[in-house]
């Protein structure tokens, strides 16, 4: 008797970390990503910003990792908010944005989630390999924090004035 509800306990439980997984819309396969890049590159531009774009899809469990603590983690959320505009790009079997990838060197082949950041005319800056920024079963805060803070449009403006002399 105990067996089996232990073993009614566990499937219950694992029924509701799969549900609570697939309820997870981050991205939207449906979603003009062409048009949400060229909207993002646009206001970066007017707002001295870069763009970071956030490639994967809601089936990516690491993807979901990513999201959760972007935006739970207050300095993480306002270092994105402060220096970028953020597109989250679908990648999956309803639509792998394949044309718009393309034009980014296919940024895909490093794996989910991958970031890339552009400046503000849309020209790729930085492709990001997001195992590089792993740490135990997350992500280190340090190295995103360095990934955000090292490719913003501030630092790169005091960089190209501090090391073009």
């Amino acid at each position: 008797m105990k067996q089996s509800i232990t073993l009614t306990l566990i499937i219950g439980l694992l029924s509701l970390s799969v549900s609570a997984q697939q309820a997870v819309k981050i991205y939207n396969p449906d979603a003009d990503a062409k048009k949400e890049v060229a909207a993002a590159v646009a206001k970066a531009s007017a707002e001295g910003k870069h763009v970071f774009l956030q490639i994967g899809g809601n089936w990516c469990s690491w993807c979901v990792r990513f999201h959760k603590m972007a935006v739970e983690n207050m300095k993480l959320d306002s270092l994105i908010k402060a220096n970028y505009e953020v597109v989250k790009v679908n990648y999956s079997k309803e639509n792998d944005n394949h044309e718009l990838l393309a034009t980014l060197g296919y940024p895909q082949r490093f794996g989910f989630p991958v970031f890339v950041i552009l400046d503000g005319t849309g020209k790729v800056l930085h492709t990001q390999d997001s195992g590089y920024l792993e740490e135990d079963k997350g992500y280190s805060q340090e190295k995103v924090e360095r990934l955000l803070i090292n490719w913003s449009a501030f630092t790169m403006k005091e960089a190209a004035v501090k090391y073009s002399k």
